[in-house]
């Protein structure tokens, strides 16, 4: 039996590989999307086969839409009869700053690439899941896509902006089986947040400690299973009771 194809963005380190691996135990061929890092990706891709899994690296940059559209492209054409059913748009960047000091440039970045970068990949693959009827897309948002916060704007705005469009898709590509949701991390171990004064932010925390990748990758593999086949246009919180 052939196996389902699931795609990561940003599946080379943190959130991206827990969920990348995750996927693969699970039973996906797996894509492992980067951007630059490629002893990253592949570091990820010897450890999916370790576990017996099975997947690929895949290179293009999520915020350039014409990289998206040839590397999708030239998969599909090199892979005649099987379809991406599985997407994780896990890819993003921060650029911290107060709102007014916010350059144009840290801007637009975060912007094209937190959430120019939903519809870029998105679009291209959702047609073959509309005539497939079926597809699992999770969308990796923010507790700062929530509720604000201070130095973020431009985050904030991003990951709102894909709240909403998680929402609205839901209802367009519902009939045709296919679900549409969003996992919100809140203060999660990785890379993205060794900067961060995790010995103070966790006394924020009701359950007084950081999440790990493998916490979120556990609730996108739910969302992607049989399992969650009724929930759809939902924004899931994971962040140890910070917000709710």
């Amino acid at each position: 039996m052939t196996k389902k194809v699931a795609l990561v963005t940003g599946g080379s380190r943190g959130i991206g590989k827990a969920v990348a691996t995750q996927l693969a135990k699970d039973g996906f061929y797996v894509l492992v999307n980067y951007l630059s890092n490629k002893i990253a990706a592949g570091e990820t891709l010897n450890e999916i086969h370790q576990l017996g899994g099975e997947g690929k690296t895949i290179q293009f940059d999520v915020a350039n839409r014409e990289q998206v559209e040839n590397a999708l492209t030239n998969w599909k054409n090199s892979n005649e009869g099987r379809i991406i059913e599985i997407l994780i748009n896990n890819a993003g960047i921060r650029r911290d700053n107060l709102f007014i000091w916010t350059e144009p440039e840290q801007w637009d970045q975060v912007i094209q690439t937190n959430l120019n970068s939903i519809y870029y990949v998105t679009r291209h693959l959702i047609q073959d899941m509309i005539l497939n009827k079926f597809g699992r897309i999770v969308n990796i948002v923010s507790l700062s896509g929530l509720k604000g916060m201070a130095g973020q704007v431009n985050y904030s705005a991003a990951k709102a902006g894909v709240v909403g469009a998680t929402k609205a898709l839901a209802q367009e590509v519902g009939k045709k089986n296919i679900t549409v949701n969003a996992v919100a991390p809140g203060f999660i171990r990785t890379e993205m947040t060794q900067d961060l004064d995790e010995g103070m932010l966790k006394k924020l925390v009701p359950l007084n400690r950081f999440g790990t990748a493998e916490e979120v990758a556990d609730l996108v593999s739910f969302l992607v299973s049989d399992r969650s086949a009724y929930i759809t246009g939902e924004v899931i919180s994971i962040n140890g009771g910070l917000y709710t």
